[in-house]
């Protein structure tokens, strides 16, 4: 049976990071996109990432262009898109599929672990987020909707 620990991030030059890197460590995944609607939580993002990542906490952006075509640039522009406009220090992934035949290993993992609205697997759009305790257990998955700011309190009673 896989666990959170068994997947790699694909990074933008090609290398990978094993999950394993991040072991004991509470994990916040995010499918990103920067042009969406959604696309301002990457400063709540930030923000998480900055007041939590010394105590535990790891954000980890995985941009996706399966939403609307709202991920349509390279690596370099997605990078350079999230440093300067929303001073982005946390890892952003290559870009992969969360959905669907090609979806990236992790994110078949993750929607099978923590199922969506009305129990969907299916993610349904950008800024969809899984929540991982420091064992590696998906604990939770948020919609869209809800702001990284909210994560806060849950958050914190993992880390």
């Amino acid at each position: 049976m896989a666990n959170i620990y068994d997947f790699t991030m694909p990074l933008p030059h090609g290398s990978e990071v094993a999950l394993s890197d991040l072991s004991g460590r509470v994990l916040l995944i995010v499918n990103t996109a920067s042009r969406c609607g959604f696309t301002p939580q990457y400063a709540g993002l930030e923000k998480l990432h900055r007041d939590m990542g010394p105590e535990g906490l790891a954000v980890l952006a995985f941009p996706c262009n399966q939403f609307g075509g709202q991920e349509p640039g390279s690596a370099e522009d997605i990078a350079q898109f999230c440093s300067v406009n929303y001073g982005v220090t946390f890892p952003v992934a290559a870009k992969v599929d969360v959905r669907g035949k090609g979806a990236h290993p992790l994110f078949r993992f993750l929607s099978s672990e923590r199922r969506g609205l009305f129990g969907a697997r299916s993610i349904k759009w950008n800024f969809t987020k899984f929540l991982v305790d420091r064992d590696g257990r998906v604990v939770a998955r948020y919609g869209p909707r809800t702001k990284p700011e909210a994560l806060e309190g849950p958050i914190r009673r993992l880390l």
